[in-house]
């Protein structure tokens, strides 16, 4: 990953086995009600993101599309991401199923989405190649450019090899903070060329008066959430923080004003509690 000092809001990182890359920031909208999401959405485009991220079960991707065609950026410029969760019923139904959210997000003929992820390992190995299968096919019609998984562990991704035509996945979104590094995981991602997504990075505002966070922030004239984000990214993540009030979006993208040194990483990276720092979910590595 190129020095954190160099990193912009229209920072990109290469996706593996594609022509295509990902703004190194995303904006997540897990728990944007319909209502307020297509706000939030261009509240985020205004301020200059260019990554959201959606998916199946938050019940907001048609929103999410909506919210590009107002902003009047050209879709070939937004990176927009969805996961599916839950099987059609059949593999046929399931395929549907994704083709349905692909509609929902952008409706024209040749319509697509950047990214689709399997949002869950959870289904078991028949039901993760259900997904994937799908999800091959998306990419095959041009439905999907880029496909991936989210909470998947190292052993779930290598069994993958078994059925897949697309292999590595280009990414794994998966929970990640200072008090839940998943650092096995990460490091195994890395060494595959496969992008870390990080969900979670704010710690849903849980850790906003932790003191070695505090201190770090007031060092640099920060509010906490900005500094978590700058620590994803300088750990070479994509974060995708989340938020539907105006001013904390705004704020989550004006990381790129200064640097977190030595120093202040070790003292994050010292927080880590493993499995028991997750709020949402530690991978299973078996």
């Amino acid at each position: 990953m190129s020095p954190s000092s160099k990193l912009s809001l229209s920072s990109t990182v290469p996706i593996i086995n594609s022509s295509f890359s990902m703004p190194r920031l995303g904006f997540g909208i897990y728990q944007s009600p319909p209502n307020v999401c297509v706000n939030s959405c261009l509240t985020a485009l205004q301020a200059g993101y260019r990554h959201i991220d959606s998916a199946q079960f938050y019940r907001n991707e048609a929103e999410m599309g909506a919210a590009v065609r107002q902003s009047g950026i050209p879709r070939s410029e937004v990176f927009l991401t969805t996961k599916i969760l839950s099987s059609g019923g059949s593999p046929e139904k399931t395929y549907q199923k994704c083709l349905d959210s692909v509609k929902n997000i952008d409706p024209r003929e040749d319509g697509y989405v950047d990214l689709f992820l399997i949002h869950s390992a959870s289904s078991g190995r028949a039901g993760r190649k259900e997904f994937w299968q799908a999800l091959e096919r998306l990419v095959d019609a041009k439905k999907a450019r880029s496909i991936g998984v989210s909470n998947f562990g190292i052993g779930q991704i290598e069994e993958m090899k078994g059925y897949a035509r697309i292999w590595p996945p280009q990414v794994n979104q998966i929970e990640l903070h200072p008090w839940n590094q998943q650092r096995e995981i990460v490091d195994y991602c890395n060494s595959q060329n496969i992008i870390v997504e990080a969900y979670c990075p704010l710690v849903r505002n849980m850790k906003a008066y932790d003191e070695t966070l505090v201190a770090i922030a007031k060092k640099h004239g920060q509010a906490t959430g900005p500094v978590l984000i700058r620590y994803g990214l300088q750990k070479g993540w994509v974060p995708l923080p989340k938020s539907d009030t105006p001013s904390r979006i705004e704020a989550n993208a004006d990381v790129f004003g200064f640097d977190l040194d030595p120093e202040d990483m070790t003292t994050l990276d010292d927080l880590d509690q493993g499995a028991q720092g997750a709020i949402v979910e530690a991978v299973d590595n078996s």
